[in-house]
């Protein structure tokens, strides 16, 4: 190939021209730069030729970028079916900060909602779920729920094959459906769900298939061959999706859910309250006065007028217990030193001194006029207030010291807990128990008989335990148990509702209530620093006051009011309530 001062590549007339790829791009560019072929073969100038392979380059990446419309037709422009606004010719600035914080959903607020949490939202949100859950079952299966077979149990040998049934016996769940008659025919056990024996969806004739409330399925017209349907309920003429059934469980009125303030009414001070398990320096008595023991004395808070009178000072001795009597305003005290005072709180004077302890007193227990009292010298007392002897029984059964005492006046028992882990229920005044409970694996101090229910009695362990349980002091049987999963300082039952209170220390501090038998939670509280040692209940049974060690006592409105008029109610005060001062 000869070289040529001009641009262009041409070709002689005789000569072959290179087929290899470099000719033909060379030849092309040089078409592109001229416009036409020359005669004759000149020398290629290099310039010329860097320029041309340049300008080939550039040309074939903007070929390569943007494709190339077709040279058949003009290019269609693509409607989408999204309609984008034309913001030409506003002012989007002025407009985003004349916008509230919550005006645009696209605008996130400055406040977070918060996520409700809680009992209160815990027992609407299960109330919710039970009631979608029961309505779904209904409206899928109606009275027919495909149940589980287990091959385990045996059926009935005295009834003939195809009649054979089993029933699953597990207590902790319910049963669904209702039992309501004798068991239907079922295919072998086996362990995958039965089929129901109805369709699920209701699409069969008339003459075939009938619905819940006895009447056809729904036809083109209420009018088919059974003739005209009366019944307003009938599924004909429901503008519900949902049956007649299913509308009647949904605009049922709902039971209000209790919400439990978390937060106590009233804190009030209580420097010297002794942080011991073992003791019981809180009792709040019928005339609705709180006594309370600190250090060496004992006040007394009027909760109609708010006022705090100190009942006594023992100067050289310890409170260690205090107890009011059921009816009246005597008040029973434990000392350090095994003492047990009677006291008449309306005129601040000491009735009695009754002796026979060698140590400490830190349990009393009134039934009418027997005062019972428990030490840490292992030994209980039954002392007869009207009688001038010291005691009128002893009971010998704990190895360890006494820290619990309650009785029921009801069924005339009482029981007692010890720090020797036993539980022990006396008959009236015997000397011999007649019930042992070693269940407990920690000191028994939390005692508590239900006001509903006879023989029922609770008792709570302490940190090696953590548990409550529930005893039938009739049959000696344990009902049930909870691990509450902290130390169990004092036990309480409602006397307005069937629920029970409890008060905990090592390592939450809180007081529960329980909802019974369920033991579900109503509510849990939280607010004392230190182990809740004391419990008492107000005499109308809505307000419970709890005692620490953080030298606090703290009201909490737990309960309602009771239905009944003149039971419990605001008219439960003696005369010590209209005084509001006690002189």
């Amino acid at each position: 190939m000869d070289g040529s001062p001009n641009t262009n590549l041409p070709t002689s007339t005789g000569t072959r021209t290179p087929t290899g790829a470099l000719s033909k791009r060379i030849h092309t560019n040089a078409d592109i730069v001229n416009g036409a072929d020359r005669a004759g073969s000149e020398p290629i100038d290099p310039t010329a030729l860097s320029k041309a392979l340049k300008y080939y380059e550039d040309a074939r990446r903007t070929r390569d970028r943007t494709p190339g419309a077709s040279p058949s037709r003009k290019r269609q422009r693509i409607y989408g079916d999204r309609f984008i606004p034309n913001r030409e010719g506003q002012d989007l600035q002025a407009s985003f900060n004349l916008l509230h914080d919550a005006a645009s959903p696209a605008t996130p607020s400055k406040v977070k909602k918060r996520t409700p949490h809680g009992e209160l939202h815990f027992q609407r949100t299960e109330e919710a779920n039970r009631t979608f859950s029961t309505v779904l079952r209904s409206e899928l299966f109606d009275t027919t729920i495909p149940q589980a077979t287990p091959p385990t149990l045996s059926p009935d040998p005295t009834l003939p094959p195809s009649t054979h049934s089993t029933t699953i016996n597990d207590p902790s769940r319910a049963r669904t459906p209702p039992v309501n008659g004798p068991s239907s025919s079922l295919p072998p056990a086996s362990i995958t769900p039965s089929t129901p024996h109805k369709n699920l969806f209701k699409y069969m004739s008339p003459r075939h298939h009938r619905n819940a409330s006895g009447q056809p399925t729904p036809s083109r017209t209420p009018q088919s061959r059974h003739g005209i349907n009366l019944n307003p309920r009938s599924d004909l003429y429901s503008l519900s999706p949902v049956r007649f059934d299913s509308q009647r469980l949904l605009l049922s009125p709902r039971k209000n859910v209790r919400n439990v303030s978390k937060v106590p009414f009233k804190v009030l001070d209580a420097p010297d309250l002794a942080d011991d398990f073992y003791l019981n320096l809180v009792d709040w008595g019928s005339s609705n006065i709180l006594g309370v023991g600190l250090g060496s004395c004992v006040y007394m808070w009027n909760s109609a007028s708010g006022r705090v009178t100190k009942l006594c000072d023992l100067q050289d001795d310890i409170v260690t217990s205090v107890s009011w009597i059921q009816r009246g305003s005597h008040v029973s005290i434990g000392t350090n030193k095994g003492l047990v005072q009677i006291w008449d709180a309306e005129r601040c004077r000491r009735l009695r001194t009754m002796t026979g302890h060698t140590a400490r007193v830190g349990a009393l227990a009134w039934n009418d006029h027997i005062l019972t009292s428990g030490s840490r010298d292992r030994l209980i007392y039954h002392r007869d207030v009207r009688q001038p002897e010291q005691f009128l029984r002893k009971l010998v059964g704990h190895k360890q010291e006494v820290c619990g005492l309650r009785w029921n006046t009801e069924d005339g028992q009482l029981a007692s807990g010890g720090n020797d882990n036993k539980l022990m229920v006396w008959d009236k005044l015997s000397e011999t128990p007649l019930w042992k409970f070693s269940d407990h694996t920690a000191a028994v101090k939390a005692i508590a008989w239900s006001p509903h229910q006879h023989s029922l009695l609770a008792s709570g362990g302490g940190t090696a335990d953590r548990r409550i349980k529930f005893w039938n002091t009739a049959t000696g049987s344990c009902i049930q148990e909870i691990d509450t999963g902290s130390q169990v300082c004092n036990l309480a039952w409602s006397r307005n509702s069937n629920e029970i209170v409890s008060t905990h220390g090592y390592s939450q501090n809180q007081i529960v209530v329980w909802k019974y038998p369920s033991m579900t939670q109503v509510a849990s509280l939280t607010g004392h620093t230190y182990r809740v040692l004391y419990l008492a209940m107000s005499p109308d049974g809505q307000t419970v006051v709890t005692g620490a060690g953080d030298e606090t006592l703290r009201f909490w409105k737990c309960f309602n009011k009771r239905e009944r008029d003149g039971v419990g109610g605001d008219g439960a005060g003696s005369r010590m309530e209209q005084w509001g001062v006690i002189r």
